[in-house]
């Protein structure tokens, strides 16, 4: 189907090289299963669940229909002083997947605003706790913490942050965990602890009673599936715990059974003071993001204020929207009749089976991978990104999707995805990257 450009014309899209993609338009339709198709009902694989975020595969019936009935029950409720059933049981259900002690959970609309309030809720902790000089982050290089303000302060992608001011004051970066001897491994690198080590060298040079807060992303998702070493979570958590300072997971990407378990947290077993998640909660059918915090955060900035007050001056127009909680409740019940973290484990060897045997294609230079989440970057041409944009042109043509970020490629397909789909997938990667030869 052609469209001309006055149709073209007045949306502007995100992230996207816009005049290129309208001269050469690639449009979506409908989604079902794995799958997603264009206007002339071409089948395109969807080898990142859409943006990692249709973990239960495209368009589900069940959420569907949740989502209509309550818009016609209640399409919308105030939530400043006021509520809405829903809102606290998707709470109590999303709590029972989250690490032990994470039982409070305060509800966004994306992943970038969880990340802006967990860094007010780090503010509020300290400050309630008579520290409030604690105003200092520290995060990682190529690091991915949504676009906002705050947020693209704390990333680590210059591109996301270059032409848009200084952000907020405060912020420093650790090294990434990226390094040349890793190449090529499967699961977590055994070199690359002593990194960690960054956020003790960062906290004896700014004082350590300054940092409100280490946010990383326990798999570094955007920049290309970062697996972290190990030992390296661990002794983050270690540092923390020593300073005071508040760890907080970044788990948009991983969370909703990505690395095979409900959370990277549980993955590796290293429990964070705050944790942030979005884009699986919903399946993606409805806008909505949430943040699980501690008890101790939770209580402390609880008990601060005294009875019939405002605890926590914070929240948004959507904040545990009717609809979004429909969606999300109707996903947890996909979560465990379809046991989709269980799914997402037991296919886990077979997709970085077969996600690895393309090491010997000479353009890739390099792969990772956890669970159902794997990286890989081919050797530039032309410039930066060039020759990445120019592949996922041609992966489209050839019937599949998945995300690049310049020349890295991100794989990570629905949960719900069997072992045929992984095969379709390297058939097409080793395909498209024979065409670039």
């Amino acid at each position: 189907m052609k469209y001309d450009i006055e149709f073209l014309e007045n949306y502007w899209m995100p992230f996207t090289a816009n005049r290129d993609f309208k001269a050469d338009p690639r449009m979506i339709v409908r989604g079902e299963g794995v799958y997603m198709y264009t206007p002339e009902d071409e089948a395109i694989l969807d080898g990142s669940s859409g943006l990692f975020c249709c973990a239960a595969g495209h368009s589900r019936p069940e959420i569907a229909e949740a989502v209509y009935a309550q818009l016609q029950q209640a399409a919308y409720v105030p939530p400043f002083q006021l509520s809405q059933p829903l809102s606290f049981e998707l709470a109590r259900r999303v709590a029972k997947l989250t690490p032990d002690g994470l039982d409070h959970i305060f509800f966004v609309n994306s992943g970038s605003e969880s990340v802006d309030t967990a860094m007010k809720m780090a503010y509020a902790y300290h400050y309630a706790r008579g520290e409030g000089q604690r105003q200092r982050f520290v995060s990682r290089e190529r690091a991915y913490h949504g676009v906002n303000l705050a947020g693209i302060s704390l990333s680590g992608m210059v591109k996301n942050r270059q032409a848009f001011g200084p952000g907020v004051p405060g912020v420093a970066h650790m090294r990434h965990t990226w390094l040349p001897e890793n190449r090529f491994v499967r699961g977590q690198p055994d070199e690359g602890i002593e990194l960690a080590e960054d956020l003790q060298r960062i906290a004896m040079n700014v004082g350590p009673d300054t940092i409100a807060a280490c946010f990383v992303e326990p798999v570094a998702g955007s920049t290309g599936v970062l697996v972290p070493p190990k030992g390296y979570l661990e002794r983050l958590r270690e540092i923390c715990d020593e300073h005071g300072i508040l760890l907080v997971f970044d788990e948009v990407i991983c969370g909703f059974g990505r690395l095979g378990t409900a959370f990277a947290a549980d993955a590796f077993s290293v429990t964070p003071d705050i944790m942030t998640m979005a884009k699986a909660i919903t399946n993606a059918a409805q806008p909505m993001g949430a943040v699980a915090v501690s008890d101790r955060v939770h209580d402390t900035i609880m008990e601060a204020s005294g009875p019939g007050l405002v605890e926590f001056f914070h929240g948004y127009t959507y904040s545990g929207h009717p609809a979004a909680c429909a969606a999300g409740l109707a996903m947890m019940d996909i979560i465990e009749t379809d046991r989709l973290f269980e799914r997402a484990s037991e296919l886990s060897p077979y997709f970085l089976d077969q996600v690895f045997a393309l090491s010997d294609i000479p353009l890739i230079t390099d792969i990772r991978g956890y669970g159902l989440f794997a990286g890989f970057d081919i050797k530039p041409a032309g410039g930066p990104g060039v020759r990445g944009t120019d592949f996922q042109k041609r992966m489209f043509k050839n019937g599949l999707h998945i995300k690049m970020t310049g020349d890295a490629g991100l794989i990570a397909p629905p949960l719900v995805s069997e072992r045929h789909h992984i095969d379709k997938i390297c058939d097409i990667l080793r395909r498209t990257l024979a065409e670039l030869e």
